[in-house]
């Protein structure tokens, strides 16, 4: 049954030109990883403005509670944008060369401000049954993510419960979308070196054929990961780069293949690495190569606790409509928030930012846009998520 409370709406609409305006003005000096410092000083001066206590973390990034006393509830944003060229015709667009918010860290950071600034307003009518801390994480595109920093600089003291948002292209706007366990995939990059002597195409008896190890490498791996791991856990491993040698008819002294591992199950991913280079060095004997495996850990699965994704529907619901929450599918990208997931119960929501009947902006794409309505959306959202959360516990 839908909740007949008030909405954050009123409280945020005074907010949203501005908002409007600080969104591309982060969008048009995007930043990568550890180097959001104008994003960061941009967010800790409008919440300073707010007379907000701003807790900046080293380097960049930063932490505002909102309330005293009571449980902790958290509302996450990420701040760096993508080593990608933008290919857009928006005014606002990135004038960073070789840099873009294609991912939609702008709306998500913009998003969680919006809410916290509806949230300080809420707070001085009558007092939050808890606080509320936004963070703002840098580096979230980077392995194995900023989260690490946050968690490590005490983002994660005394918090309960956590949330976050991420842009959905494929989602209209106006629709949240929504789902109990893993929601996104544990991700890992893989690289494969493989040496030998190299020598003339002819005689390749003489030599080790580094480039048919490979072609054996780039098979075969996904082949044995395919029949020694649950197919249930949504294992993927697929290469993205092999490079190796010049000439046509000189066989190389090296090469190597590069790609990732992704999978929805924890226990899976935690004994990945022994499993892969097991495949690796047994698929390779035969040709006499040397192989050199580099198995970076990235992020393990986002999983979504139950209680949290009630508590967050509920909120939806209530704050945007009895009709916008929607089942989400499973995606096999990485998300860093699955760091603090480990640390504490909570859940991540898809926000829808297509324009319904419009085309579909796919993500780390040069040419994303989404539905600026979406940005309002979002920080009501989040705000009143914040508010069932510390309500519903204050109750429990």
């Amino acid at each position: 049954m839908a909740s007949h409370a008030p909405t954050v709406e009123p409280l945020l609409e005074p907010y949203l030109p501005e908002l409007l305006e600080l969104r591309r003005d982060i969008h048009a000096h995007p930043e990568l990883g550890f180097h959001e410092s104008r994003t960061t000083q941009l967010i800790a001066q409008r919440l300073e403005r707010a007379g907000l206590l701003v807790r900046r973390l080293p380097g960049t990034g930063l932490l505002c509670d909102i309330g005293t006393g009571g449980p902790v509830v958290a509302l996450r944003g990420d701040l760096d944008a993508l080593p990608l060229a933008e290919e857009t015709d928006v005014p606002w667009a990135s004038t960073t060369p070789g840099v873009s918010h294609a991912c939609g860290h702008d709306v998500h950071a913009t998003a969680v401000l919006g809410a916290g600034l509806a949230l300080a307003d809420l707070n001085r009518r009558a007092p939050l049954r808890g606080r509320v801390r936004l963070i703002f994480q840098p580096a979230e595109e980077l392995m194995p993510g900023g989260a690490h920093d946050v968690i490590a600089h005490g983002g994660l003291d005394e918090v309960e419960r956590a949330y976050a948002l991420h842009c959905d292209p494929h989602t209209d706007v106006g629709l949240v979308g929504s789902r109990v366990g893993p929601i996104t995939a544990a991700a890992d990059q893989i690289t494969v070196r493989l040496f030998g002597q190299g020598g003339h195409t002819s005689r390749p008896q003489l030599t080790e054929d580094v480039v048919f190890a490979l072609a054996q490498v780039v098979t075969g791996v996904p082949a044995v990961l395919s029949r020694r791991m649950d197919p249930r856990s949504g294992v993927a491993m697929v290469w993205g780069r092999i490079n190796a040698g010049q000439a046509p008819n000189a066989i190389p002294a090296r090469g190597e293949v590069a790609g990732t591992f992704r999978c929805l199950d924890s226990s899976v991913w935690t004994g990945a690495a022994a499993l892969i280079g097991d495949a690796v060095r047994e698929i390779v004997q035969p040709y006499g190569v040397r192989a050199e495996i580099q198995h970076v850990r990235g992020v393990p699965p986002t999983v979504n606790d139950a209680t949290c994704v009630e508590i967050a529907e509920a909120a939806v619901r209530a704050e945007l409509g009895e009709d916008t929450v929607v089942l989400t599918p499973q995606s096999l990208g990485g998300e860093d928030f699955a760091w603090i997931l480990e640390k504490v119960p909570g859940a991540m929501l898809r926000l829808g930012t297509r324009t319904p009947g419009g085309h579909t902006y796919d993500l780390h794409r040069p040419d994303f846009v989404p539905d600026e309505r979406a940005l309002g959306l979002g920080a009501r959202t989040l705000a009143a998520i914040a508010v069932r959360d510390l309500e519903t516990h204050a109750r429990s």
